[in-house]
Protein backbone atom coordinates (compact mmCIF):
# COMPACT_ATOMS: atom_id res chain seq x y z
CA UNK A 1 0.00 0.00 0.00
CA UNK A 2 1.30 3.42 -0.84
CA UNK A 3 -0.05 6.71 0.44
CA UNK A 4 -0.39 9.61 -1.96
CA UNK A 5 2.13 12.42 -2.00
CA UNK A 6 -0.67 14.69 -0.76
CA UNK A 7 -1.04 12.53 2.36
CA UNK A 8 2.74 12.51 2.88
CA UNK A 9 2.83 16.30 2.70
CA UNK A 10 -0.20 16.53 4.98
CA UNK A 11 1.57 14.55 7.69
CA UNK A 12 4.77 16.58 7.25
CA UNK A 13 2.87 19.88 7.60
CA UNK A 14 1.17 18.62 10.76
CA UNK A 15 4.54 17.56 12.21
CA UNK A 16 6.12 20.97 11.49
CA UNK A 17 3.18 22.93 12.85
CA UNK A 18 2.75 20.60 15.82
CA UNK A 19 6.44 20.88 16.68
CA UNK A 20 6.23 24.67 16.50
CA UNK A 21 3.20 24.65 18.82
CA UNK A 22 4.81 22.14 21.20
CA UNK A 23 7.85 24.37 21.51
CA UNK A 24 5.50 27.29 22.27
CA UNK A 25 6.94 29.50 19.56
CA UNK A 26 5.52 33.02 19.54
CA UNK A 27 4.42 32.92 15.95
CA UNK A 28 3.02 30.30 13.66
CA UNK A 29 5.04 28.44 11.05
CA UNK A 30 4.74 29.75 7.49
CA UNK A 31 4.23 27.74 4.34
CA UNK A 32 7.55 29.12 3.12
CA UNK A 33 9.34 27.78 6.18
CA UNK A 34 7.79 24.33 5.80
CA UNK A 35 8.65 24.37 2.10
CA UNK A 36 12.29 25.06 2.96
CA UNK A 37 12.38 22.49 5.77
CA UNK A 38 11.30 19.65 3.51
CA UNK A 39 12.40 21.04 0.13
CA UNK A 40 8.82 20.74 -1.12
CA UNK A 41 6.99 23.05 -3.53
CA UNK A 42 5.11 25.92 -1.86
CA UNK A 43 2.26 25.40 -4.33
CA UNK A 44 1.76 21.80 -3.20
CA UNK A 45 1.87 22.87 0.44
CA UNK A 46 -0.68 25.64 -0.10
CA UNK A 47 -3.19 23.03 -1.28
CA UNK A 48 -2.38 20.81 1.70
CA UNK A 49 -2.75 23.70 4.16
CA UNK A 50 -6.08 24.72 2.64
CA UNK A 51 -7.35 21.16 3.05
CA UNK A 52 -6.10 20.92 6.64
CA UNK A 53 -7.71 24.25 7.54
CA UNK A 54 -11.05 23.25 5.97
CA UNK A 55 -10.91 19.92 7.82
CA UNK A 56 -10.35 21.70 11.14
CA UNK A 57 -6.78 20.57 11.81
CA UNK A 58 -5.05 23.94 11.25
CA UNK A 59 -5.70 27.60 11.93
CA UNK A 60 -4.26 30.09 9.48
CA UNK A 61 -3.33 33.40 11.11
CA UNK A 62 -2.56 36.61 9.25
CA UNK A 63 -0.36 39.50 10.24
CA UNK A 64 2.57 39.80 12.62
CA UNK A 65 2.95 36.55 14.51
CA UNK A 66 0.77 34.87 11.93
CA UNK A 67 1.33 31.62 10.14
CA UNK A 68 -0.04 28.19 10.87
CA UNK A 69 -1.09 26.77 14.22
CA UNK A 70 -2.88 23.59 15.21
CA UNK A 71 -6.62 24.14 15.54
CA UNK A 72 -6.78 21.54 18.32
CA UNK A 73 -4.26 19.88 20.63
CA UNK A 74 -1.84 17.44 19.03
CA UNK A 75 -3.13 14.72 21.37
CA UNK A 76 -6.55 15.03 19.71
CA UNK A 77 -5.29 14.65 16.13
CA UNK A 78 -5.47 10.95 15.33
CA UNK A 79 -3.15 9.89 12.51
CA UNK A 80 -5.52 7.23 11.20
CA UNK A 81 -8.34 9.78 10.97
CA UNK A 82 -6.08 12.27 9.16
CA UNK A 83 -5.04 9.64 6.62
CA UNK A 84 -8.67 8.61 6.04
CA UNK A 85 -9.69 12.29 5.65
CA UNK A 86 -7.02 12.88 3.03
CA UNK A 87 -7.07 9.57 1.17
CA UNK A 88 -10.84 9.18 1.11
CA UNK A 89 -11.98 5.71 0.16
CA UNK A 90 -9.10 3.29 0.04
CA UNK A 91 -9.35 1.33 -3.17
CA UNK A 92 -6.28 -0.85 -2.87
CA UNK A 93 -7.53 -2.75 -5.90
CA UNK A 94 -10.32 -1.75 -8.29
CA UNK A 95 -12.78 -4.28 -6.85
CA UNK A 96 -12.85 -2.34 -3.54
CA UNK A 97 -14.86 0.32 -5.39
CA UNK A 98 -18.25 -1.32 -5.74
CA UNK A 99 -19.57 1.64 -7.74
CA UNK A 100 -17.27 0.77 -10.64
CA UNK A 101 -18.57 -1.10 -13.57
CA UNK A 102 -16.71 -4.10 -14.95
CA UNK A 103 -15.66 -5.52 -11.62
CA UNK A 104 -13.42 -8.53 -11.82
CA UNK A 105 -15.35 -11.68 -12.68
CA UNK A 106 -14.12 -13.57 -9.61
CA UNK A 107 -15.28 -10.97 -7.04
CA UNK A 108 -18.06 -13.20 -5.62
CA UNK A 109 -15.54 -15.93 -4.72
CA UNK A 110 -12.33 -13.91 -4.38
CA UNK A 111 -10.19 -14.67 -1.36
CA UNK A 112 -7.54 -12.11 -2.36
CA UNK A 113 -10.05 -9.28 -1.95
CA UNK A 114 -10.74 -10.44 1.60
CA UNK A 115 -7.01 -10.74 2.39
CA UNK A 116 -6.31 -7.24 1.06
CA UNK A 117 -9.27 -5.89 3.02
CA UNK A 118 -7.84 -7.36 6.23
CA UNK A 119 -4.39 -5.97 5.43
CA UNK A 120 -5.85 -2.50 4.88
CA UNK A 121 -7.76 -2.80 8.16
CA UNK A 122 -4.57 -3.75 10.02
CA UNK A 123 -2.69 -0.83 8.42
CA UNK A 124 -5.37 1.63 9.53
CA UNK A 125 -5.56 0.06 13.00
CA UNK A 126 -1.86 0.81 13.52
CA UNK A 127 -2.31 4.42 12.38
CA UNK A 128 -5.34 4.71 14.70
CA UNK A 129 -3.09 3.90 17.68
CA UNK A 130 -1.10 7.13 17.18
CA UNK A 131 -1.79 10.81 17.58
CA UNK A 132 0.20 13.76 16.29
CA UNK A 133 1.54 14.16 19.82
CA UNK A 134 3.14 10.71 19.52
CA UNK A 135 4.89 11.73 16.30
CA UNK A 136 6.39 14.77 18.03
CA UNK A 137 8.16 12.67 20.69
CA UNK A 138 11.79 13.29 19.63
CA UNK A 139 11.15 17.06 19.44
CA UNK A 140 14.74 18.24 19.82
CA UNK A 141 15.98 15.99 17.08
CA UNK A 142 13.04 16.89 14.82
CA UNK A 143 13.67 20.60 15.35
CA UNK A 144 17.35 20.15 14.59
CA UNK A 145 16.64 18.19 11.41
CA UNK A 146 14.00 20.64 10.19
CA UNK A 147 16.29 23.61 10.86
CA UNK A 148 19.09 21.93 8.95
CA UNK A 149 16.72 21.10 6.11
CA UNK A 150 15.61 24.73 5.93
CA UNK A 151 19.22 25.86 5.87
CA UNK A 152 20.09 23.24 3.26
CA UNK A 153 23.14 22.37 5.34
CA UNK A 154 23.09 18.58 5.51
CA UNK A 155 21.07 15.67 4.26
CA UNK A 156 18.60 14.41 6.85
CA UNK A 157 20.19 10.95 6.87
CA UNK A 158 23.52 12.37 7.99
CA UNK A 159 21.91 14.41 10.74
CA UNK A 160 19.79 11.50 11.93
CA UNK A 161 22.89 9.38 12.36
CA UNK A 162 24.75 11.96 14.42
CA UNK A 163 22.22 14.42 15.81
CA UNK A 164 23.53 16.28 18.84
CA UNK A 165 20.56 15.67 21.06
CA UNK A 166 19.68 14.40 24.51
CA UNK A 167 17.14 11.97 23.04
CA UNK A 168 18.37 8.38 23.36
CA UNK A 169 18.74 6.63 20.01
CA UNK A 170 16.13 4.04 20.97
CA UNK A 171 13.54 6.83 21.39
CA UNK A 172 14.03 8.27 17.92
CA UNK A 173 12.04 5.48 16.30
CA UNK A 174 8.94 6.74 18.09
CA UNK A 175 6.66 4.97 20.50
CA UNK A 176 5.82 1.33 20.08
CA UNK A 177 2.38 0.56 18.64
CA UNK A 178 -0.19 1.03 21.34
CA UNK A 179 2.10 3.27 23.39
CA UNK A 180 0.45 6.43 22.08
CA UNK A 181 -1.83 8.77 23.95
CA UNK A 182 -4.84 7.11 22.33
CA UNK A 183 -3.80 3.82 23.91
CA UNK A 184 -3.31 5.56 27.28
CA UNK A 185 -6.86 6.95 27.14
CA UNK A 186 -8.17 3.48 26.34
CA UNK A 187 -6.39 1.97 29.33
CA UNK A 188 -7.60 4.78 31.60
CA UNK A 189 -11.22 4.31 30.57
CA UNK A 190 -11.12 0.51 30.92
Amino acid sequence: MQLTRFTDYTLRVLISVGLNDKRRERRGVTIGEISAQYNVSRNHLMKVVQHLARAGYLETLRGKGGGLRLARPAAEINIGRVVRDVEGAFHVVPCFDETRENLCVIVPACVLRNVLGKALGAFLDVLDAYTLEDLLGPDRQLASLLAAGAAGSAPASALAAGAADDTPAADTAGPAPGAGRAAKRTRASA
